[in-house]
């Protein structure tokens, strides 16, 4: 039985059997290694390729040559990361995950804390959420009442009863911004600079007057309706060994093979008299040479931009699915790991702030965001991630999310680093005595797709027009938001089109 029977919502992929089925994925991330997965236990055999030289994507990690592990990004688990939270169960890396204080900190200029806290003993949703909002110090009192009048006239409501047919209206509120919609329902623009924006960078790198109502509104329906949604857990170490490597090791131990520093140069295609068009193999790198692979069906499990490099031009003249894929846009994101020699969260025991090389840290263990930085959220890895990240002998390791990343991308990793030091110390004035004694700089230019407005009717489904070809990653069309429970979902959705694929292609078989 799954882990997740009768406490979590999660899809279910058919159990079909697909024993000897050659399926090629390209992209290695978390859409395709999901993908892979469903397809190796229905008896697949799964090979996947991936241009950088490890798995992952943008969940990938890896270790420089100093022993240090290096993430693309700050990964924070969500209670309703249901889908995800299975695939961890089944592959036995849900236990690597660290519980957090059931709180959402924001960090203000001057050390100053404020905090939705959804402690409220044995009381759960919406009581916990009604409580964290009247009590937060992050917003004045006229902000207060404005927030709670624009929430309690919205669809939230409905959804207390009636959740499926809340997130149907959810879902026809993407044409209109958060911004929008919430100052429309009397909400203020203090509440939306002081507390939702930054909740807008951490999710989706944009802010409120940017990003779509539906996915703000997603994930608020999810708070207010169930307790757990809301509740923040965050790896223990690195995902390198955590969540992506018990899933390589999953899938490789049922055949699947796994082969990096392997560019997917085209996509190679026929069309027959009829105008169907087929798959017949990819173009794959191999040094310098080329390798022709051959398969039963296809998927490219890519981002908006891998996916719009993939697929042949002329695909995106016959086909109205690829053309509008060109409607969405990816964001670009920089993430800074500093590392100092003291504890920069520890906000009221100076001594203790000095005091490494006993076997702990201190300051606060959990995801941070704030609103006087540029870094929308950050964590202490050496406290929230131990395992890998706390070393002893050194102090605290910042992970701070730069957002909107464009004004980075092309700045030098030292200016990067001198900017973000500066802000570190504004939001900490206690810690500017602290040294910072090593950084690292990962610039995405391509991350998440732009969850503007107006945009959600571009998703492509998974199933495509190609009969034997199949999209995966968290851009397409699911019904949650660009995330890794959004990848997790891709694939399975994936998967399930592959295998249905399969069984309609077996059963006319059979019948001719």
């Amino acid at each position: 039985m799954s882990l997740a029977a009768e406490v979590w919502q999660v899809n279910n992929v058919p159990q079909t059997n697909a024993k000897g089925k050659k399926v090629a994925i390209v992209g290695a991330g978390l859409a395709g290694l999901i993908t892979a997965m469903e397809l190796v236990d229905a008896g697949c055999q799964v090979d996947l390729y991936d241009t950088r030289p490890f798995a992952g994507g943008k969940v990938g990690s890896w270790v420089d040559k100093e022993g240090n592990h290096i993430e693309m990004g700050l990964h924070v688990f969500f209670g309703c990361y249901y889908n995800l939270f299975d695939v961890m169960a089944k592959v036995g890396s849900f236990k690597h995950l660290l519980l957090k204080d059931h709180t959402h900190q924001f960090i203000n200029k001057g050390g100053r804390v404020g905090e939705l806290d959804f402690r409220l003993g044995s009381v759960g949703a919406p009581f916990n959420g009604l409580k964290a909002f009247a009590a937060t110090a992050q917003l004045g009192l006229v902000d207060k009442i404005r927030n709670a009048a624009a929430l309690g006239s919205s669809v939230i409501v409905k959804g207390l009863v009636d959740f499926d047919g809340a997130m149907t209206d959810i879902r026809t509120l993407d044409n209109v911004s958060f911004s929008d919609w919430f100052m429309s329902k009397g909400g203020s623009r203090g509440s939306i600079e002081r507390m939702w924006d930054p909740i807008a960078y951490a999710l989706g790198f944009i802010n409120c007057d940017n990003m779509s109502a539906r996915c703000m509104l997603t994930i608020f329906q999810l708070f207010a309706a169930r307790s757990e949604a809301s509740v923040l857990r965050m790896l223990e170490g690195s995902p390198d060994k955590f969540l992506t490597g018990p899933i390589l090791n999953y899938i490789q131990q049922r055949g699947a093979n796994v082969n990096l520093r392997r560019k997917v140069r085209q996509v190679v295609y026929e069309t027959d008299q009829n105008g169907r068009t087929r798959v017949t193999g990819l173009d794959v790198a191999k040094g310098i040479e080329s390798e022709l692979i051959e398969a039963d069906y296809y998927v490219a499990a890519c981002d908006v931009a891998g996916a719009k490099r993939l697929i042949p031009a002329e695909w995106r003249q016959r086909y109205d699915e690829f053309e509008k894929l060109y409607q969405l846009e990816s964001v670009p994101v920089v993430t800074v790991q500093l590392r100092f020699d003291g504890w920069v969260t520890e906000l009221q025991d100076s001594a203790k702030r000095k005091q490494v090389g006993n076997g702990r840290g201190y300051g606060i263990d959990n995801l941070l965001y704030s609103a006087d930085a540029d870094f929308s959220c950050f964590a202490d890895l050496a406290l929230t991630s131990p395992t890998d990240y706390y070393k002893e002998g050194e102090g605290s390791l910042l992970q701070v999310v730069l957002t909107p990343g464009d004004p980075y991308i092309s700045k030098t990793e030292a200016d990067i680093v001198e900017a973000v030091l500066k802000q570190v110390r504004d939001l900490f004035p206690s810690a500017r005595d602290l040294q910072c004694t090593w950084s690292s700089v990962v610039k995405l230019a391509e991350s998440l797709y732009r969850e503007e407005p107006g945009k959600d009717l571009y998703r492509p489904k998974q199933q495509t027009a190609i009969e034997n070809f199949f999209l995966a990653g968290s851009y397409t069309y699911q019904d949650y938001i660009d995330s890794m429970e959004g990848a997790v979902k891709s694939g399975k959705l994936a998967a399930t089109a592959v295998l249905e694929r399969v069984a309609a292609t077996d059963s006319a078989a059979a019948s001719s």
